[in-house]
């Protein structure tokens, strides 16, 4: 089934890291993979150390897309597209039961990852597995897939107050 957690409120990484740890609590195997991140983010390091959870992340995606140039776009693309073949082939060897794809959503809006790789893996693996996908403005197509959507909405956040994200926190 697919799961879509988007919106531009706090919380999506966040509930994609439960539903994680809870998969892998009941026993199932999860692969997460974090699109758009070098790997920096604090929640990384324990979900290298929980066993039954592959863990991949874009190392190349040092900066924000708006402060890359063309090369570094390429650089990043081509990790983004490792990343979900790296996923399809742990599907195809039934190695693992949940999948999620943290900032998925942003990297297809911004161009960041082979639409054609996204659609197919869209459409052959969400009914053999459990797919999270995170960010922000899914497309009607990917409405359309998914079983689950939440939207997180921020009300209010410190950062429109000029307070910087902390680490522990935010990342």
């Amino acid at each position: 089934m697919l799961h879509i957690y988007y919106g531009n409120g706090k919380g999506k990484t966040t509930a994609a890291i439960g539903l994680t740890i809870r998969a892998v609590g009941a026993g199932m195997k999860a692969a997460f993979f974090q699109f758009l991140k070098n790997g920096s983010s604090s929640e990384i390091n324990i979900l290298r150390n929980i066993g039954n959870i592959h863990v991949m992340c874009c190392e190349k995606c040092n900066k924000f897309t708006y402060a890359m140039n063309e090369f570094e776009k390429k650089e990043v693309t081509l990790c983004h597209n490792e990343m979900l073949k790296k996923g399809i082939d742990l599907l195809k060897s039934g190695e693992i039961q949940l999948v999620v794809l943290d900032e998925f959503l942003d990297a297809c809006n911004k161009k960041l990852i082979d639409h054609e790789l996204c659609n197919l893996f869209l459409d052959h693996w969400t009914d053999k597995a459990e797919i999270i996908i995170t960010g922000r403005d899914p497309s009607q197509s990917m409405i359309n897939k998914a079983d689950y959507i939440t939207e997180m909405k921020a009300v209010k956040h410190p950062f429109n107050r000029g307070i910087s994200a902390r680490k522990g926190i935010e990342y």
